[in-house]
């Protein structure tokens, strides 16, 4: 047959191969320990690391902008100096220590990139002025469309800012040999510049990209990962808002699996600093629903990733703009994320892109409440079964294609599949059956 009705695939960049069954785990630093510093934050490597995670993102290393500031601290996004490191949390010798005993853990590690706008005290805006958007009287302006008066934004209609803020993201390859970014508001910059600064950070090793962006374009030449922000928006209806599960099937679930390319990952999570602090009133409590969340997030397509706090049960917003740090104790969530992060790492039906399994629905007679699919590859099965809802449900699976013996993850039980098995499921119950 010709070439050109051959299947393609759409993502043409290479992801490291260390990614395949990676997990992710967002450090806000100033809250994370009282000292808020580089240094203090070490001693908590080896608990995340115990916990399963293998990339460590950092928000926002750099200096934070005094004029027009927020809070008495400021925000991680208003970058003052993208060459420098906030004297709050340590100094450069101390992050590239830091960065040194990550990766001496087995671990990765990938800042937080604001190449959207800079904070209006940064060096740049007196030495290039015209790399900035204007309103028409002249003056600098932040995005009209949101409440950010801390920043100003850029104007990626010149080269020469372009070439600086590449240059800028290369240094800390270079420099400090960092793994990658996270690219706040990705889809504000356009993606032929990070097409262009993903093939030059290549040229330096192997990178990992993470656009904070929902959109698919941006993963065949830029970003290893986008957001799954609507899987969020419909966990979070379902659990504080006793929304019925269709939402999430057909309106995120169905489209993945049709329409989004197959190595394009996509991340998931319950809680981030958007949800967390930035939108203080949108605090992702998921309530009784939110360790149904949690297994749902890591066993379908995508890389999980916990946020600060997360895993000691954090219940409330944390202060953005000063210091609020985070309470430490031992909790649940921690003890069901090793476990699931456990399974992805070993279990190859849940690895990332095209080096885990495709979702396959299991029909049943609760569609309304209870979702259930499997993932399988290279031998390797796992069922995930979900009860999204706050009754209890009986349900039967349409599982001729199923049937064998498993293993539930979380009780360590043996569960023995049949044609039109038969489950019983509590309120928020789940089972994670698994065959290796």
């Amino acid at each position: 047959m010709e070439e050109n009705y051959q299947p393609q695939e759409y993502v043409k960049l290479e992801h490291p191969e260390w990614s395949k069954n990676a997990t992710i785990y967002e450090v806000n630093l100033r809250q994370f320990t009282p000292e808020g510093t580089f240094k203090a934050f070490e001693g908590h490597l080896p608990r995340l690391k115990d916990m399963g995670i293998d990339i460590i993102w950092l928000m926002p290393i750099h200096p934070i902008g005094k004029k027009n500031r927020k809070g008495t601290l400021g925000s991680y996004y208003s970058v003052q100096d993208y060459y420098g490191v906030n004297p709050e949390f340590g100094n450069m010798a101390e992050f590239k220590n830091l960065v040194n005993k990550i990766h001496d853990m087995g671990m990765y590690v990938i800042l937080d990139w604001v190449a959207n706008h800079s904070a209006w005290d940064n060096p740049v805006v007196a030495e290039h002025p015209d790399w900035y958007i204007k309103t028409k009287e002249g003056n600098f302006m932040s995005t009209p469309w949101r409440d950010y008066d801390d920043i100003i934004d850029f104007d990626y209609s010149k080269p020469g800012l372009r070439k600086y803020m590449t240059e800028a993201l290369k240094y800390w390859v270079e420099e400090a040999d960092i793994d990658g970014y996270r690219c706040d508001v990705a889809s504000f910059v356009p993606i032929e510049f990070w097409e262009n600064a993903r093939k030059e950070l290549d040229a330096i090793k192997p990178v990992f990209m993470l656009a904070e962006a929902a959109d698919r374009d941006l993963h065949k030449y830029a970003f290893d990962m986008t957001y799954s922000w609507s899987l969020w928006d419909h966990l979070h209806a379902i659990t504080t808002k006793g929304q019925g599960v269709h939402g999430l099937t057909e309106g995120y679930l169905a489209e993945h699996v049709s329409i989004w390319p197959p190595n394009a990952y996509r991340m998931n999570f319950t809680d981030n600093h958007d949800k967390n602090s930035w939108e203080g009133t949108q605090y992702s409590n998921f309530g009784e629903g939110l360790h149904a969340a949690m297994v749902l997030m890591t066993t379908i397509d995508g890389m999980p990733m916990v946020y600060s706090g997360q895993e000691a049960g954090l219940d409330r917003s944390l202060d953005f703009f000063g210091k609020d740090p985070i309470e430490w104790k031992d909790h649940e969530n921690a003890i069901i994320f090793k476990k699931l992060f456990d399974l992805k790492h070993k279990n190859q039906a849940l690895w990332n892109g095209k080096w885990g399994g495709e979702m396959i629905r299991i029909k049943n007679d609760k569609m309304g409440q209870v979702i259930a699919f499997s993932r399988e590859k290279e031998g390797d099965m796992v069922i995930s079964i979900t009860n999204l809802s706050k009754e209890s449900v009986n349900t039967t699976l349409e599982s001729k294609y199923h049937t064998g013996t498993y293993t539930e993850l979380f009780s360590g039980k043996n569960y023995q599949i049949k044609q039109n098995e038969s489950v019983q499921l509590k309120p928020w119950e789940y089972l994670v059956l698994v065959k290796e």
